[in-house]
């Protein structure tokens, strides 16, 4: 197994020409949108965020940093402002990861009709609504899954290319959408809990770090507050806190709030009720099988 990176952080996007005034879909293509001025500030000053978590207190003097990053030219400029924080000594690499785009919204929007679309997209649903032309976040959520896949290729088979003795930060610049996507298959969180979770704001970053057990974790490095206002439930929360002091591996084992999301509770008396039920059943058609089993010549 390759060195697993201590932070995996996920960034979207200074403010773009877009987001500040949708009419610029009508004549340019989503891919080509540019940051504003406003923007390429906030990049910046990402980057100076960004530098003082991955070096702070308890980081190895070592630290370094791997981008992937989303081949819109929003997401390529906000990389290339905040990387004015960073020596090349601490970039050991980064990668075009076209899998990390911008949901697809179609080719060149029409505003009215675009609004009409995501009006209809809120009766709908967010994970399923899938825009014409283009894709819905489930379509985003089988591509995530993908990136999943070399991710970990990636990292088992050292292709980042890092020391066993420096902290590795790895830094995805995506997309809002794309973001809590990726998320969201990490956790493991449902639909339901997706469709109330929050966009980020332009430039913010969500840390995922290793918590004491090896386990990644929110709450390592965010507050509680913090993941309210991003719309995570209680349970949600809950979860995150036990993460930071989880082993490795126990999610599945020890997660019981997962299994109420999808059965009526359970009491453990019900449960082993049932099991001696089957495993009498059970011994009970075996013996009925040896007894009228005809005897060997």
């Amino acid at each position: 197994m390759g060195v697993l990176p201590k932070r995996i952080i996920l960034m979207r996007h200074g403010e773009s020409q877009g987001n500040l005034d949708t009419s610029a879909y009508t004549t340019t293509p989503d891919h080509s949108i540019q940051l504003t001025p406003q923007g390429i500030q906030q990049a910046r000053l990402a980057g100076d965020n960004l530098r003082r978590v991955v070096s702070g207190e308890g980081c190895s003097p070592d630290w370094r940093l791997y981008f992937y990053v989303s081949p819109y030219a929003r997401t390529r400029s906000t990389l290339r402002e905040l990387g004015r924080s960073f020596s090349k000594k601490r970039v050991i690499g980064v990668r075009e990861e076209s899998r990390v785009r911008e949901q697809d919204f179609g080719n060149f929007q029409v505003q009215e009709r675009m609004k009409i679309i995501k009006e209809t997209r809120e009766r709908f649903g967010r994970f399923f609504y899938r825009f014409p032309e283009g894709e819905s976040a489930a379509d985003v959520f089988d591509r995530i899954s993908g990136f999943f896949e070399s991710l970990w290729r990636d990292i088992d088979l050292n292709r980042l290319h890092i020391d066993q003795s420096n902290d590795l930060n790895l830094v995805i610049v995506s997309h809002g959408l794309t973001s809590r996507i990726f998320l969201m298959k990490w956790f493991k969180w449902t639909v339901e809990q997706f469709e109330h979770l929050n966009n980020f704001g332009n430039c913010e970053f969500r840390v995922m770090q290793q918590g004491s057990g090896g386990e990644y974790s929110l709450a390592v490095h965010h507050t509680e507050e913090e993941m309210l206002e991003w719309g995570l439930s209680p349970d949600m929360i809950a979860d995150q806190k036990w993460r930071a002091t989880a082993p490795k591996g126990a999610w599945n084992d020890q997660c019981s709030w997962y299994l109420d999301a999808f059965f009526d509770p359970l009491t453990q008396s019900e449960s082993d009720e049932d099991d001696e039920a089957i495993q009498d059943e059970d011994e009970g058609e075996v013996e009925i099988e040896t007894q009228t089993a005809p005897s060997s010549p």
